[in-house]
């Protein structure tokens, strides 16, 4: 006999391993194929910030994110108690440094997300800084222990994993999804869901128009643990604490191909950003300094939902807002599959607009 599943999953980062939670929860048997490590790409290379503020946000994905951000707190109780690991959602808020441009597009900006308290007893630790500052009602969280509580409950869960394996292509018979095949084996199921990220474009014989998009980033150690309770977003870079005193330092956007080398000049300089954002900075440790590979995609929209061949759907493209958008690309992606109307229009997000 040969085993077969009821969902293939390929792509082991935070949105595949949250969709095959959502999946076992509706009884369906899901096997998740991964070509390197779970979690180690897009999920563990990312800062973590929940941020669906509009300035930033295209239109088209504005409901979509917003609903993600307000599942947070009910999605991370779940993998927390499934799982025993502490994901560090922070709900203390964002410092936004306002461009003169913001202030154009939103005049109101001000008046509308006005700081609670005077900069200087939000954050003591900042240094000068020549730009109108703001406060915006986000979440951030932890996105390795993020990912790595959802692999735990997924494993919980009974989800098969097999790692170190990549597919090399989507097997069909008749106009229909027959299951994937790697350089090893095959593995049989009549629904395949690629949730492959950076890699989503490579899989025969359909083909995405996504592209890995690089972000360097590097992890410093502050002298307290409360040197910063904000995320700061500052034109040239981003802080993002974290709850055990480690601050986050991001991140830059290039089109680099698949290379994942960290250069020294860039993340010197964007230390040196850090430091003039946060003079104390200067006498921290640098803990580790990285690049991880975005999805993107031509419009910069996450690619949501069914394919043309009849089984085969995709879940790829989020492009910087993997980690905001995975409990509602979860949720919705479990509808479509299971042959329900989702929750949230997916129309503009629809694999059958690169067709």
């Amino acid at each position: 006999m040969v085993r077969t599943w009821d969902v293939i999953i390929i792509g082991g980062g935070i949105i595949g391993l949250s969709l095959s939670i959502a999946l076992r929860k509706r009884g369906a048997s899901v096997l998740i194929v991964e070509r390197g490590e779970p979690g180690r790409e897009a999920s563990h290379a990312a800062a973590g910030m929940l941020a669906d503020f509009p300035l930033e946000m295209p239109p088209a994905l504005q409901s979509l994110a917003s609903a993600s951000a307000r599942m947070y707190p009910e999605f991370v109780h779940e993998l927390q108690d499934e799982s025993g690991i502490n994901v560090d959602l922070r709900d203390q808020g964002t410092i936004f440094f306002a461009m003169p441009e913001n202030l154009r597009e939103r005049p109101s900006l001000l008046d509308d997300c006005p700081l609670p308290s005077p900069l200087a007893e939000l954050e003591p630790a900042l240094g000068p800084v020549n730009l109108p500052g703001v406060y915006l009602q986000e979440r951030s969280v932890d996105p390795r222990a993020l990912t790595s509580a959802a692999l735990k409950a997924a494993r919980h869960r009974e989800v098969d994993i097999s790692s170190g394996t990549a597919v090399t292509e989507i097997t069909q018979a008749k106009g229909q999804v027959t299951g994937v095949a790697t350089a090893r084996t095959n593995y049989s199921a009549p629904v395949v869901v690629n949730c492959a990220g950076a890699w989503s474009g490579q899989l025969p014989p359909h083909s995405f128009p996504t592209r890995p998009v690089k972000g360097q980033m590097l992890c410093l150690a502050g002298e307290s643990r409360d040197l910063l309770r904000h995320v700061i977003r500052a034109p040239e870079i981003y802080l993002v604490p974290r709850s055990d005193g480690r601050i986050l330092v991001g991140a830059t956007v290039e089109e680099a191909g698949y290379d994942k080398r960290t250069d020294p000049a860039t993340i010197q300089r964007m230390h040196q950003a850090a430091i003039h954002l946060v003079p104390a900075l200067a006498h921290a440790r640098m803990l580790e300094a990285w690049a991880g590979l975005r999805p993107g995609s031509p419009d910069n929209l996450p690619i949501l939902g069914t394919a043309s061949t009849q089984g085969y759907f995709v879940a790829t493209g989020h492009f910087r807002d993997g980690i905001l958008l995975t409990p509602v690309t979860a949720r919705v992606m479990a509808q479509v599959i299971s042959g329900e109307k989702p929750d949230y229009d997916l129309s503009p997000f629809s694999p059958m607009r690169f067709a």
